[in-house]
């Protein structure tokens, strides 16, 4: 499968480029294709929500996929569809009808206010498979667990919940192109009865980081759904990421992690901001 690339290579039209940006967000590059996922923002100190796919990025995009609507998923969602005229593919739960029109979750608007009206916008269902621009793309479940925001001695735990932002319209990806699997699980908890039917995806994508914070996976749960799954690659994300205050929000150690996916024979690699690898 190979390691990390150093930037400069050039890709044959038979190759995929897939580049991580911390959390969850993502661009894969195959053929005329260049998909971004999760293009949200950098929550850090004040709250500078800069963003994470970088902008120079944004033009090339071809189709974003958003997992839900968390702001560092999803809190530059529409200026990147603005730049690029790409679609968005999303949870049908982001959309609701609303005077006539479809709008969707706004990006920055506090609490589930629907403002947003996007030009080009494809929903999925969990278990629903849809074909876009030469893409088999089938919706897996997902459940965004609590997450704790600690400042000093003050703490608040957001629970997600039929009127509450925090982890709206989670979903999973597993997305079919040029010959190839790749399975994105956004932010969740782990589903292995419902995981059963991936079996040997090129790539897993895979969160790993919520021990301290328990709103995805920790490395044990996420080894679970390795074991289950049997991917080709693993890529472990949503971990170590500087938030609220912290350079190491949802704390994993990544080395053990990919010590013990060795184990079961297959492939990690670790990605640092900006990193990319070629599949």
């Amino acid at each position: 499968m190979g390691g990390v690339i150093a930037p400069g290579i050039i890709l044959s039209t038979f190759t995929m480029r897939i580049t991580h940006y911390l959390y969850n967000a993502f661009t894969i590059e195959s053929g005329n294709k260049k998909i971004a996922i999760d293009p949200g923002g950098l929550m850090f100190y004040f709250f500078r929500f800069t963003t994470l796919i970088p902008k120079a990025e944004w033009k090339g995009i071809t189709h974003i996929f958003v997992t839900h609507g968390d702001p560092d998923h999803y809190w530059h969602a529409d200026r990147l569809a603005a730049i690029s005229n790409a679609p968005i593919i999303c949870n049908k739960t982001m959309i609701k009808e609303m005077n006539g029109k479809n709008l969707m979750l706004g990006p920055r608007d506090r609490g589930l206010a629907f403002t947003k009206e996007f030009n080009k916008v494809r929903t999925i269902s969990v278990d629903e498979t849809i074909e876009i621009d030469g893409m088999t793309v089938t919706g897996i479940k997902a459940t965004h667990g609590p997450l704790t925001i600690s400042f000093g001695p003050i703490s608040k735990t957001l629970c997600p919940g039929p009127k509450e932002r925090i982890g709206w319209g989670a979903i999973g990806f597993k997305i079919q192109l040029d010959g190839k699997m790749i399975v994105n699980l956004g932010d969740t908890l782990l589903h292995a009865d419902d995981w059963k039917s991936i079996q040997r995806p090129d790539v897993l994508m895979i969160p790993i980081g919520g021990k301290a914070v328990h709103n995805t996976m920790d490395e044990k749960e996420a080894l679970q759904a390795v074991e289950l799954m049997k991917p080709k690659l693993v890529i472990p994300c949503h971990y170590n990421c500087p938030a609220f205050f912290s350079t190491k929000f949802n704390p994993a150690d990544d080395k053990e992690f990919k010590r013990e996916v060795a184990k079961l024979g297959i492939e990690c690699t670790v990605l640092r901001s900006g990193d990319f690898i070629i599949v």
